[in-house]
């Protein structure tokens, strides 16, 4: 370690002086990087854009129904509603049939489960009556309020194909190309740094973006040879991270290395939890550690808490601050999306509701309602995958709606932050001092920026944090600036999209919260920085200036990587081993031999 800090300070110190004997090289080195970054974010983010918007996703086939006009329906999730109604898995248009009539359900192992939803004609499996749920066998016939069925599984041949059309179907872009790109991006955006400071940039600086270069080229050789393809998200959030460190490197270069483990423990988190999502089952055991974790931390924060203007966010465990709120996110989406035992029997949202209320409570007493806000959305959106009841969730809007006009009314700051909204220029040298700073470094930075660590709004207070966008706008420009806030965007859109998709309900639920929690987040942030909607003092993930925050951005994450359908993409779901492969080859050359051979005898004693 000693030996590459010591090559790194000689790169250093040949590049700062090169820098203060010849001032022009320095000038001429920002004028052409300030055209060649962009032209390198564009190349890199359209491409993984065009990826993940653009490559379909087949839904597996997991088992079928077979009809008694001899047709097979695919059960094409792990959980399948059965009925007349048009918003079934599978719909089944007999009179006999309630509207929901029955569920399928698929565990980790394989075993299917048959669930009676309280149909008005019954459900039997072998001619006995399925009192709440059965154990569905290969071959058993089910009868649905009398339709006779034949539950029928895939054969090896049919599971073979199916793998091979989705990897030739589903292939995602190569990474290796992208790679050398980004890491240009950083070596580049490296210079430009130590460029500006000067005589104050440290070692710091070179040392953690090598760093970062190679922690995403061990990640991506370290997956590709296990087998795994598809690995955009994880290079927008390499590439969002290198925002991140160059903003930091700006405003507080002392936090540089900090904030760069912190991204090494978010990876790291981030590859822990997508491995616990593997099994399902476990995950589901452990929703009520997480609904307690996510209540803990947040009580424990507004009692033993610090912070400044009223507001309780952090805890000082010695010389570490952390924000409970930040890992209370992750808690809370594990918590409400772990529902899978009960997702076809009562819908009943209570526990959840009261979970919601417990971790807005907290969050309203520390003052922290800019997290409140994006905690009730992800509760919308929970609540209605799990319910889909309307006037359940306009009562519960009506009533946050009374009781934010309460608080505006209580307390006196936030009313100060919606008095100033729409109206900072009016405000400029006092409330609105920070959005009107924010929007004048926005607008002097152009298209292509004055380049990093040249900017003049580093020196404003929660540049890094609330007012980030600006920072982007004013040393990167506005495409840079642009492209991170489609990033986030792409990430919510590509989700919702495998979620149509998605094995399983967990998936789905996990996804779709994730990713509306960091668009509502990227809103915020962008948004209150510029005057369209109040200071919130929310973060941007994976750019903004905080170790927590950098935490629960890979978190959130790692439910986005669950839910891609493509084969092999996500190393949240197991892949069959080669063993295993192997095996069902073995079988289905077998099974095609056998075949042949009872042609080649039929034709033969024919022709006897």
């Amino acid at each position: 370690m000693q030996t590459i800090t010591n090559g790194l300070q000689t790169v250093l110190d040949a590049i700062t002086g090169a820098a203060a004997e010849y001032p022009m090289l320095g000038i001429w080195y920002t004028t052409v990087i300030r055209f060649v970054l962009p032209v390198f974010a564009l190349l890199i983010l359209l491409t993984v854009i065009r990826s993940l918007l653009t490559v379909p996703h087949i839904p597996e086939t997991w088992a079928y129904i077979s009809l008694p006009n001899g047709e097979r329906v695919p059960l094409t999730h792990w959980e399948n509603l059965i009925g007349r109604a048009k918003n079934n898995d599978v719909i089944l248009s007999y009179p006999s049939i309630s509207r929901t009539h029955a569920a399928i359900n698929r565990n980790d192992k394989g075993e299917w489960t048959l669930y009676d939803l309280d149909s008005t004609g019954g459900t039997t499996v072998n001619g006995y009556t399925v009192d709440g749920d059965a154990i569905l066998e290969e071959g058993d016939v089910v009868s649905f309020g009398g339709v006779e069925t034949v539950f029928l599984p895939l054969t090896v041949s049919e599971k073979r194909s199916q793998r091979q059309l989705r990897a030739e179907e589903t292939r995602p872009v190569s990474p290796w190309g992208l790679l050398v790109l980004l890491t240009m991006f950083q070596v580049f955006t490296a210079i430009q740094l130590i460029v500006s400071m000067g005589e104050k940039a440290t070692v710091n600086i070179p040392l953690v973006f090598l760093g970062l270069t190679a922690t995403m080229w061990i990640y991506c050789l370290t997956f590709r040879a296990m087998r795994r393809v598809g690995f955009e998200m994880e290079l927008i959030a390499f590439f969002l991270c290198t925002l991140g460190l160059s903003v930091t490197a700006s405003t507080n270069p002392d936090d540089l290395l900090k904030i760069f483990l912190t991204m090494l423990g978010g990876l790291f988190g981030f590859m822990i939890l997508c491995f616990i999502l593997r099994n399902l089952e476990n995950a589901q055991k452990i929703r009520w550690v997480m609904a307690a974790g996510a209540i803990g931390m947040l009580a424990i924060t507004l009692v033993a808490g610090t912070g400044a203007y009223g507001a309780k966010l952090w805890l000082k465990l010695g010389p570490i601050s952390i924000q409970p709120s930040e890992i209370a996110k992750i808690c809370y989406i594990f918590a409400g999306a772990a529902t899978l035992d009960r997702l076809f029997k009562k819908r009943n949202l209570t526990l959840f509701i009261v979970l919601t209320g417990m971790c807005g409570g907290c969050l309203a007493l520390m003052n922290d309602f800019g997290t409140a806000l994006i905690f009730f959305v992800t509760f919308l959106v929970i609540a209605f995958m799990r319910s889909g009841d309307w006037a359940t969730l306009a009562l519960i809007c009506s009533g946050c709606g009374i009781g934010g006009m309460m608080l505006l009314k209580l307390k006196a700051h936030v009313a100060a932050r919606f008095a100033v909204w729409g109206h900072a220029w009016e405000h400029a040298s006092d409330s609105g001092f920070q959005q009107v700073r924010t929007m004048s470094a926005s607008a002097s930075g152009g298209l292509i920026g004055v380049g990093a660590g040249n900017g003049w709004l580093k020196g404003v207070f929660a540049a890094d944090t609330d007012l980030v966008y600006g920072m982007l706008c004013e040393e990167f420009g506005f495409i840079i600036a642009f492209l991170a806030i489609l990033c986030i965007i792409t990430l919510a859109v590509f989700s919702v999209r495998a979620c149509r998709a998605g094995r399983s309900s967990f998936y789905t639920i996990a996804a779709c919260a994730a990713s509306s929690m960091m668009v509502v987040q990227t809103c915020l942030n962008v948004f209150g920085a510029v005057d369209l909607l109040p200071l919130t003092g929310v973060t941007f993930p994976f750019v903004s200036n905080g170790g927590s925050a950098m935490l629960s951005a890979w978190g959130l994450l790692a439910f986005l990587k669950a839910t891609d359908t493509r084969q092999n993409a996500s190393f949240a779901v197991k892949l069959p081993s080669r063993k295993q492969i192997k095996q069902e080859d073995e079988i289905d050359n077998y099974t095609d031999y056998t075949e042949d051979y009872n042609d080649y005898m039929e034709d033969d004693y024919e022709e006897d």
